[in-house]
Formats: structure tokens, C-alpha cells, sequence
């Protein structure tokens, strides 16, 4: 390896990319051995924390592996890049929602400890900072006394909305505590915005596949889907979106920009900042859904759309529920020039939230290492990532797919063209397995038949066998 360069990237970064490269040319082959630490320090001149740096990066990648006692190694060859279907014009109109009964045979599953879960995009406990969140639930409600058991007003805790307001600057936002209300998660994030951009009736442009819930949310609303074929690796595309604003009645979009639930896909910078553009001449809102937007797999949080926003059309909308306490039920929204209309509804809806949680997460994001916290579920995340993809490869029928997410800890799953999800999924029930199934993150029937979404929020040898089983079953379907 020769000398790096002196260009604007971080040095572990460079480091990273020089190592990647060796593997993704053939010079490491899976379960090779790559270089020492202290050998590529020496040869690379460089420190040996940059190296570690830089491997660490790989790690969450999934490019390698480390053996205690042994070094770092190659990780076994991933499966083949996702494909979508795709996207034909003629289906570029809106539809009602009509997976209902699915989503919610999913939604009980997912609940229950019976199941091994290999679907539920929940965060494994061991991995959130209970007893620290524990410890300032109790400290900060003695501290505020009674204010701890009184209504807050609509728009949430101050201190809170204040600490979101500094969090956000890394995402390019620059938001006053007035500019952010707190939800009940971002599911009522989603909801309040929803209700106050559209009316019964209406049409609301997403991604596809797309998050479940939000289907169900548009059709509890009475609105209509027109659903954009997405990319795996950069999200919504442009040029369809323009094609469907030209051609279609449309009222809003709505879009998960980082790390879409459930392609991982991250809009490029560039995308965003057009993405705003477009809509503002046509006039119409974006919701933003930011939920998956603190935990890249890389070391850089991705900026938003809303950072490109001059005019408050972009509704941002995220919670802690991915990162900190599912059950907190924290979550908020930037409505920009609809707070009035937010507030309203959120008054009108819920009122307010539980003050405890809110006292609690803002002083865990106040002195709570909140960035440490980060950086360790990232790790954790990404090789998780890295095995669930790895076990998919070894287990599943011959021509599998799986996506390569940049952020998150969902795994999107493309298997043969025989292999129906909905009957795997009823066959997995059958021996204690849950997963999601592919056509329920879309609004029209039939359509992912042959995919399904994994977590990798766990991992255990229990998870690792319901994959196995996993795809002993899917092997059966396929060879009906």
C-alpha cells in the first residue's frame, strides 16, 4: 500500500476505503487475514488508533471481522445486491390501502414473547441505557416535585424541546425550542402532520416499499397512496416524482430521506436539497420521517431535507424510540408554517404528553452521553447487520438478495420469484417464528410477494436458529 493523500476526508476514513478496496478487488478474499494493526500503522504511516479507527469502520460495514487473540479477518462474501421491481408509469396512480388485516396480525405478533422475532423493528433492551434512564426518571421528578404530575402545555417541556433544538444542528437544522412539539412517538408525529396538510379524500405520494404503520396511518385518515418505486441505495427518484407531480392530483409526500424503513437507503445530499425545490414549485409539503437518523453505520449523521428548507414547508417528524426508550413514547415534530395547525390538532387529539419521560430524556441528552450511547448502538448495529446478512446468504435459497443499508438495523430480503412471503410467514407462525412479510409494506396487492424484513436489533443463538429455520422453510416453498 502506498502513502495516503492529503485530501479533505478524515484519515481513518481514507485508511477504511484503502482496505475496503484491497477486498472488493480480490487481494483479501473472505476468511483471509488483512493486516495487523501496528503492520498497517507502520506501512501506512499512521497511528495505531487510526487504524483501529478505520477497522472499526470496516466492522460496521461488514467488510470484516475481528477474532479475539487472532486479528481481523474478511468477512464471508455477502449475497448479491437487492433488486426492486421495476417501475412501471401505468401503475403511477393512487389507491386505498388494503393490507390492514395483515398489518395487524403482524403488529400482535410482534408483541408476543412466544415468538422469536426476527421482523420487529424494536430495540433490544440490553442495548438502551435502562438503569441511567432509570436513575434520572427518579432524579428529575423529585426535582420538578409537583410540575412532574401536572399537564404540560401542547407544545411539550422546554428543556426538552430546547436539547432537540442543539441535537438537530448536526443534521444542518437550526431550530429554536419554539420551533419543535413534542408527540406521543413518531407514529402522532406522522399523524398531526398528515392532518394538517390533507382533508379526506386526498393523495399523499410515498416511497415503496415503505414502513407499514405509515400505510395504515394514510388509510386510517381516509387518503389515497401513490406509491414511487425506490431505490436501495438512494431513495425516492426524482425523476418519477416529476413525472407523478406532472401527471397526478397530488396533496403531500411523504418520505423517509435517512435510512428508510425498510431499504436503509440514504437520499444523497444533493437529492434533498432538489426534493425541496421541486415541491415548493408545486407548492406542496413534505413530511419527513427522521426516525432511523441518529444511527448511520457510518460516522457521520446524515443532514435532512428539512436543512434545505427556506420557506417551512418540510414537516420533520422523529422520536427516541429507536435510540433510547420505545416505551417513553418521546417523540416531535419541526412543522415549520404549520405549527399553529399542529399545535391545534395536538391539543385537540392528546393534549399533551406524560411529563416523567420528558423530564428524563432531557436530561439523558443533557448529561447523559447521549453521543457515546450512539456510537456504541452503531457498533452493535452494524455487525449485528453483518451477521443477520451473512447467516440470509448461508441459509436461505440460492438467488436471495439482500439490501445494504447505510444506517438503521432492518434488513430488506429478496428471495426467489417462488417463494411467497405471506405463506412463509404463516409456516413460520406455525413453529414460533414472526417476521414481516413483503407486500404489507405496500398498498397494492400482491406486490413483494417474494421479499420480507428482518431486524437485527438481536441476535442470539436462538435468532440465528430461527433464521436457519427460516430458510429451510423458504427452500421448501421454493421447490413446490
Amino acid at each position: 500500500m502506498n502513502g495516503l493523500s492529503g485530501d479533505k476526508n478524515l484519515l481513518y476514513e481514507q485508511v477504511a476505503e484503502r482496505v475496503a478496496a484491497l477486498v472488493e478487488q480480490g487481494t483479501f478474499q473472505p476468511g483471509d487475514r488483512i493486516p495487523s494493526v501496528r503492520g498497517l500503522s507502520r506501512q501506512l504511516k499512521v497511528s495505531p488508533s487510526t487504524v483501529l479507527e478505520a477497522y472499526a469502520l470496516l466492522e460496521d460495514r461488514g467488510v470484516v471481522a475481528v477474532r479475539p487473540q487472532s486479528g481481523y479477518y474478511v468477512c464471508p462474501k455477502r449475497p448479491a445486491p437487492l433488486r426492486l421491481p421495476a417501475g412501471d408509469r401505468e401503475l403511477l396512480r393512487p389507491t386505498n390501502v388494503d393490507n390492514s388485516e395483515l398489518a395487524l396480525m403482524i403488529y400482535r405478533d410482534a408483541g408476543d414473547p412466544a415468538f422469536v422475532q426476527l421482523g420487529a423493528a424494536i430495540p433490544d433492551l440490553d442495548n438502551l441505557p435502562v438503569d441511567r434512564l432509570n436513575r434520572m426518571l427518579s432524579s428529575e421528578t423529585r426535582r420538578f416535585g409537583g410540575q412532574s404530575l401536572s399537564y404540560e402545555r401542547p407544545a411539550g417541556n422546554p428543556r426538552l424541546r430546547q436539547q432537540i433544538a442543539r441535537r438537530m444542528l448536526t443534521a444542518g437544522c437550526s431550530f429554536s425550542p419554539d420551533d419543535l412539539l413534542v408527540t406521543n412517538g413518531c407514529t402522532e408525529a406522522v399523524e398531526l402532520a398528515l392532518r394538517a396538510v390533507c382533508r379526506p379524500g386526498d393523495t399523499v405520494v410515498v416511497e415503496s416499499p415503505t414502513f407499514f404503520n405509515t400505510l395504515q396511518a394514510i388509510a386510517a385518515l381516509d387518503l389515497k397512496t401513490l406509491e414511487i418505486p425506490a431505490d436501495p441505495q438512494h431513495g425516492v427518484n426524482l425523476d418519477t416524482l416529476r413525472f407523478v407531480l406532472e401527471n397526478n392530483r397530488v396533496n403531500a409526500c411523504l418520505f423517509i430521506t435517512n435510512f428508510s424503513n425498510p431499504l436503509g437507503s440514504v437520499m444523497p445530499d444533493d437529492a434533498k436539497r432538489e426534493l425541496v425545490r421541486l415541491l415548493a414549485r408545486h407548492d406542496l409539503p413534505l413530511i419527513e420521517d427522521d426516525i432511523y437518523g441518529d444511527l448511520p453505520l457510518g460516522p457521520s449523521r446524515p443532514t435532512v431535507a428539512k436543512a434545505y428548507d427556506p420557506d417551512g414547508r418540510v414537516l420533520l417528524c422523529s422520536s427516541f424510540s429507536k435510540t433510547i426508550a420505545p416505551g417513553y413514547r418521546v417523540g416531535w415534530i419541526a412543522p415549520g408554517r404549520y405549527r399553529a395547525e399542529v399545535e391545534r390538532l395536538k391539543a385537540v387529539t392528546s393534549l399533551t404528553n406524560a411529563v416523567p419521560p420528558q423530564l428524563a430524556i432531557a436530561e439523558f441528552l443533557a448529561n447523559g452521553g447521549y453521543e457515546a450511547h450512539l456510537r456504541r448502538l452503531r457498533r452493535i448495529y452494524g455487525r449485528q447487520l453483518a451477521l443477520i446478512t451473512q447467516a440470509v446468504s448461508e441459509q436461505f435459497p440460492a438467488g436471495t438478495r439482500v439490501s445494504r443499508p447505510e444506517g438503521g438495523f432492518v434488513l430488506w430480503v429478496e428471495m426467489p420469484e417462488s417463494v411467497d412471503s405471506v405463506q412463509l410467514y404463516e409456516m413460520a407462525r406455525e413453529r414460533g417464528i414472526t417476521f414481516a412479510p413483503g407486500p404489507v409494506f405496500s398498498a397494492r396487492p400482491g406486490t413483494y410477494r417474494n421479499y420480507l424484513r428482518l431486524s437485527a436489533a438481536f441476535w442470539s443463538d436462538r435468532v440465528a436458529a430461527g433464521i436457519a429455520l427460516l430458510g429451510n422453510l423458504a427452500g421448501k416453498l421454493q421447490r413446490r
